[in-house]
């Protein structure tokens, strides 16, 4: 956990402006890196070319179909952390961390980082955060 988050940060302080870095550091030290551990989600990337050479017909769309999936696992995890009084937000730093952790951790070359969720103790109450109306974004047929 602390270890991806100083990934996190020496890759961004490669990237950015040293005035920018120093907020940028003190919301990983104070946030991110603050919390109890953080979940990596990967696709394996082997997988889903296996997937896309044995059902040709529906290769264009197992990239997609992985994402999905991916989706509703962070969801569940999410929703499992909260169950137990975690708090958890999800991040994405990839690609700009994706060879390092690789590195770091021995990570087979097929394996694509997706998102990073940080979790531990709530401090506060999420921000508000602007959707903008929800009916100009979903329809609903009956």
């Amino acid at each position: 956990h602390k270890k991806l988050w100083d990934i996190v940060k020496d890759t961004l302080k490669a990237r950015i402006l040293a005035e920018a870095f120093v907020k940028t550091e003190a919301k990983i030290d104070g946030c991110f890196a603050s919390g109890h551990g953080t979940v990596l989600y990967f696709e394996d990337m082997s997988v889903v070319r296996g997937l896309q050479d044995a059902f040709p017909s529906y290769k264009d769309n197992f990239p997609t179909w992985a994402q999905h999936t991916s989706a509703m696992h962070q969801f569940a995890i999410w929703a499992m952390l909260e169950e137990r009084g975690l708090g958890a937000s999800l991040q994405h730093y990839n690609p700009l961390i994706d060879e390092e952790v690789r590195r770091t951790w021995e990570l087979p070359e097929d394996w694509m980082l997706i998102a990073e969720m940080p979790f531990g103790v709530p401090t506060g109450e999420p921000g508000d955060k602007d959707f903008g109306d929800v009916d100009k974004r979903m329809k609903v047929f009956r």
